[in-house]
């Protein structure tokens, strides 16, 4: 192991521990998630000691800030994926018989997922390629085709065509 490697990260976590963590404290829910997000900003400054000899508390600090930015979008999608859970487990099976939610049914399992990731879940290509272990251009041109078999089959269905 790199000594030097070490001695700097050892001194950017001594100079920079606690302010992150009060910055992070500041602005999430408890404790537990403040220190997780800390421990993320430095799992990445440990990454980035091979490339980069200056670990001031402003690299810190623009690292935090990204952790949470993402933090915060993880929450979002997450606050939203329960309101949609919510609001199908509340649904009533027996009354749905939508068009799109039958399309959505008659859809492969791998277009239907690729779909549902993209347009209900929010989540870019770059994501659904790291959710479904694959490359981004696979997501959209696996989007792109059950886009167009959506369509095909919303098209096919009667009351969608006539509204």
């Amino acid at each position: 192991m790199d000594l030097e490697r070490e001695k700097r990260f050892l001194a950017a976590h001594a100079a920079g521990h606690d302010r992150i963590y009060r910055y992070f404290r500041r602005r999430t829910e408890n404790a537990a998630t403040a220190e997780d997000l800390c421990a993320e900003v430095f799992r990445i400054t440990w990454e980035k000691t091979e490339q980069d000899d200056s670990l001031s508390v402003m690299v810190l600090f623009g690292i935090a800030k990204n952790v949470l930015r993402n933090h915060d979008r993880s929450a979002v999608r997450s606050a939203s994926l329960l309101g949609a859970l919510q609001h199908e487990r509340d649904r009533d099976p027996g009354t749905d018989g939508s068009p799109v939610h039958d399309a959505l049914g008659q859809l492969r399992a791998e277009d239907r997922e690729v779909l549902l990731l993209t347009y209900w879940d929010g989540f870019s290509s770059a994501e659904v390629s790291d959710l479904l272990n694959t490359s981004a251009t696979a997501v959209r041109m696996r989007l792109h085709r059950a886009r167009k078999a959506l369509s095909n089959l919303l098209q096919t269905q009667p009351e969608v065509a006539a509204t």
